[in-house]
């Protein structure tokens, strides 16, 4: 009896141990992703409050550290980063905004209705997202060339043609996201709403899209993220200073041979980060379910 006792409290005690030693283990793990995820970021942070304005010996903590960077880079009038951010946050949210509303009814087109081509057509979508956007970054030149002879706001080197071309490259993959998570949305929900008198529209309005909040946020903050840091569509069709988005402006600070201004690029590149940790935070509670729900239904 005493030897079964014995056994059981040794037992008892080496799963402890291993209990222990796992949760350790995972400390320690996240420890280390946390650092190495970190690290960049308070790399940057160094080389912006290091007046040299370069990245010869840089170290983590700079000699003679100030904030004369980020004064500088509010204060110059070659390089308007104000007027670069509000234009990054204004196409971003007008894309995001439109890109949504356009994806949601997208995705519930077909999801619930069965029409003719329609699979033939989500398949046409999806292998038309498996091309690049570079690949006919001419054509879509030469298309916004054209369209601005007949409607000069959404011609070349303006916003309102930038924002058509984010979204006509956005909605077939969120599209293919939204549609799955649709499909995990019971029809009997749209069979009462049809017999209580509710049309298509009322039914998509007012019973669906409440339902759908979490893989809409989830679209919402992936076009906004993408749309927000996007350099090379913007770097082609924009060419004044002043209809520069945030990352095509802040390439002028480095891109001089002997003047490259590596402090003030990495204060701005620090700040407009900022609204995306803040969208980020908002919708944080939204990704999870979105993103897994949205991923394994079809």
């Amino acid at each position: 009896m005493s030897s079964a006792t014995s056994t059981v409290k040794t037992g008892g005690g080496s799963l402890t141990r291993r209990r222990r030693f796992a949760l350790i283990f995972r400390i320690v793990l996240a420890v280390v992703m946390l650092i190495f995820a970190l690290f960049p970021v308070v790399w940057i942070f160094s080389a912006s409050i290091n007046p040299s304005n370069s990245l010869v010996n840089q170290k983590l903590i700079p000699d003679n550290p100030s904030f004369v960077n980020y004064v500088n880079l509010f204060e110059s009038r070659m390089f308007p980063f104000r007027t670069w951010m509000w234009n990054s946050l204004m196409i971003a949210t007008i894309t995001t905004a439109f890109g949504v509303v356009f994806t949601a009814m997208a995705a519930y087109a077909f999801s619930r209705f069965r029409f003719r081509g329609r699979r033939s057509l989500l398949q046409t979508i999806l292998l038309i997202q498996v091309f690049p956007n570079f690949l006919n970054m001419v054509a879509l030149f030469l298309i916004l060339q054209q369209l601005g002879a007949y409607i000069p706001q959404l011609g070349l080197n303006t916003h309102g043609g930038l924002i058509l071309l984010y979204l006509g490259g956005i909605l077939g993959v969120n599209t293919w996201l939204a549609k799955g998570y649709f499909d995990s949305i019971p029809r009997d929900l749209d069979e009462a709403a049809t017999i209580d008198g509710a049309s298509h529209w009322q039914t998509f309005w007012m019973v669906i899209m409440p339902l759908v909040r979490p893989i809409l946020a989830v679209i919402g903050l992936l076009i906004f993220i993408g749309t927000y840091s996007e350099f090379v569509l913007a770097r082609v069709m924009l060419t004044r200073v002043e209809n520069y988005t945030l990352a095509v402006g802040l390439s002028l600070f480095i891109s001089d041979q002997f003047a490259n201004r590596w402090g003030v690029f990495a204060a701005g590149a620090l700040i407009g980060a900022v609204p995306i940790v803040v969208i980020f935070l908002a919708l944080q509670r939204y990704l999870v379910g979105g993103l897994t729900a949205g991923s394994v239904k079809g």
